[in-house]
């Protein structure tokens, strides 16, 4: 493969050397190493290993696998192996594996698939685990749950809702299931609502919800009770909102699960927030930035005190850039202490605080411990008061590196803030040493992307924006890949505000935000909508998301 490699212009010599090392130290393949730290990306590697192995190459993004022929190989093998039936003729099954040198592969599909043949192709992984996901759906057999729910004496008394059930009975089940769909369809968030008429459950995917389940409203309390119970929280109060957490295993990945219920006309509602501790987390390149962005950015974190605060709504991604930057200063000379609410991402190397509000750990009071621990950089996950945002602004002034998420609309307001909760104008301005506001948009998606002529609204929203009227314009018209949406992952839009003597000036004179904006802007702060717009004139995403996302300075 090596050579393959080099003759190709993919790698050099001294690169397949050096991948063959650390191939040797950890045991990996090394197609799957080569990807993993980027020397190669997962599509020419494919193309090269058809080559070697004298195996056709199928893009299952272009053609999705016959429904029949994938259901001839079981959903555990499938996942197990990365494999997934692809067509069935004449007695053979053409089976696309990432890895078809691998002699399971052959040997175990063989038998499962008996007395087909079995003849094997080879395609992207990441397109071999989204086919399985599409094909062996979990909530496909709701239908016979919902049944058997409603034959039991659970579902004729399900008003009780305080009935503790088996491990066999439907309702768990179903949840177990509700469970996996959601963290296979990338879900952030599950929805369990009650109406008069039907319990509603909704995944949010990229930021916007998603109708999956419409169930008997019967069924309602039943649910909420065994959440409750997986959540190790007081089933028999109904009345009162509630949160608890579930740490469970699903498809062999830990995940953290944080539950909250309150009370509606209808029952109780209940909200599951999936955290995927197997999740990739973003290298601060990664993020989207405009390269120009990118490196005012990189040169902040370069100073050994001092504030940067990233502002945004909830569910913009602030954490995903404070993660990412924290990547970045995860030095083994370094004292890294976090103080969060809740611990996303578990970090080598770095001392992690859970908020715990039954023990009296807020994020004041695990501040004021971090300042005893020698720390050389501190992240607060959120500053929500006055008394934290005090004690941070301390901490940046006495030689400390903080970096914090602040509730904000944009990187001005940023600023605003930090003087409503009292601290004074000249600490803002000699802590602070710039803020990155953020939204997320959605991406068109590759597989159905396709030109379009956005409306009379949208040319003139666009145009106002300071887009070109002219630019060709993209969508996604809906496919089995993005669920029908014509949007798959999201993509962040920055704007970063780096302190100057002129922003400075402004807010020690106390001036209004439009005039901090303004002189943001004559230091070449890009805005939000600005980053907006170049996301559509680069065919990233559309008008409409950026409409809906993307707050307008």
């Amino acid at each position: 493969m090596g050579e393959l490699l080099v003759q190709r212009g993919l790698l050099t010599p001294a690169q397949v050397d050096e991948a063959l090392l650390q191939q040797s130290a950890s045991g990996k393949r090394l197609g799957a190493l080569l990807v993993e730290i980027g020397m190669v990306d997962e599509r020419s590697l494919i193309e090269v290993l058809s080559v070697q192995l004298g195996v056709p190459v199928v893009d299952l993004r272009q053609s999705e696998p016959d429904p029949e022929a994938a259901a001839r190989v079981p959903e555990a093998l499938a996942r197990s192996l990365g494999v997934v039936g692809v067509r069935r003729a004449e007695g053979t099954l053409v089976v696309a594996a990432g890895d078809p040198a691998d002699p399971r592969v052959l040997d175990e599909v063989g038998r499962a698939v008996a007395p087909d043949r079995v003849q094997l192709a080879i395609a992207a992984p990441s397109d071999i685990r989204r086919s399985i996901d599409s094909t062996y759906r979990a909530l496909s057999g709701v239908g016979s749950l919902v049944e058997a729910f409603e034959a039991t004496e659970t579902g004729r008394n399900a008003g009780s809702g305080a009935r503790v059930v088996s491990e066999d009975a439907p309702v768990v089940h179903l949840v177990n299931l509700m469970l996996t769909q959601g963290l296979r369809d990338r879900a952030s968030d599950i929805h369990v609502e009650p109406h008069a008429d039907r319990v509603r459950v909704r995944y949010r995917i990229d930021g916007a919800l998603h109708d999956v389940l419409s169930l008997p409203e019967s069924m309602g309390p039943s649910l909420v009770s065994r959440i409750k119970i997986m959540a190790n929280m007081n089933i028999v109060d109904r009345r009162r909102p509630q949160d608890g957490q579930i740490a469970t295993e699903i498809d062999g990945r830990p995940v953290d699960i944080r539950v909250a219920t309150t009370p509606t006309i209808w029952g109780e509602k209940a909200v599951l927030r999936l955290l995927d501790s197997n999740r990739t987390l973003f290298r601060l390149g990664e993020l989207g930035m405009p390269p120009a962005t990118y490196e005012r950015f990189a040169s902040l974190l370069r100073s050994p005190y001092g504030m940067v605060a990233c502002a945004g709504p909830t569910g913009s991604g602030k954490t995903t850039t404070l993660y990412a930057t924290l990547g970045e200063l995860n030095q083994s000379e370094r004292n890294i202490t976090t103080i969060e609410d809740p611990v996303e991402y578990v970090f080598p190397s770095v001392n992690q605080i859970q908020i715990n509000d039954q023990a009296g750990i807020s994020f004041a009071t695990g501040l004021r411990s971090i300042l005893r621990q020698d720390p050389d950089v501190i992240l607060v996950g959120e500053i929500r008061d006055a008394e934290t945002a005090r004690i941070a602004v301390e901490s940046a002034l006495t030689g400390h590196f903080v970096l914090s998420s602040i509730h904000a609309g944009d990187a001005c307001s940023a600023l605003h803030r930090f003087a409503d909760m009292g601290i004074e104008p000249f600490l803002i301005t000699s802590t602070v040493s710039g803020v990155v506001s953020q939204r997320l948009v959605r991406r068109i998606c590759d597989q159905c992307r396709e030109p379009y002529r956005p409306g009379v609204d949208e040319l003139a929203f666009f145009a106002k924006a300071g887009g070109s009227t002219d630019a060709g314009f993209w969508q996604g018209r809906g496919c089995n890949f993005c669920s029908r949406t014509g949007y798959q992952e999201r993509i962040g839009v920055f704007e970063l505000l780096v302190m100057s003597d002129a922003v400075k000036r402004l807010l020690v004179e106390k001036a209004p935000i439009d005039s901090l904006r303004k002189a943001a802007r004559e230091e070449h702060m890009d805005s939000l909508l600005d980053g907006g717009v170049r996301l559509v004139e680069e065919g990233t995403t559309t008008i409409a998301e950026i409409m809906s996302s993307v707050y307008v300075v």
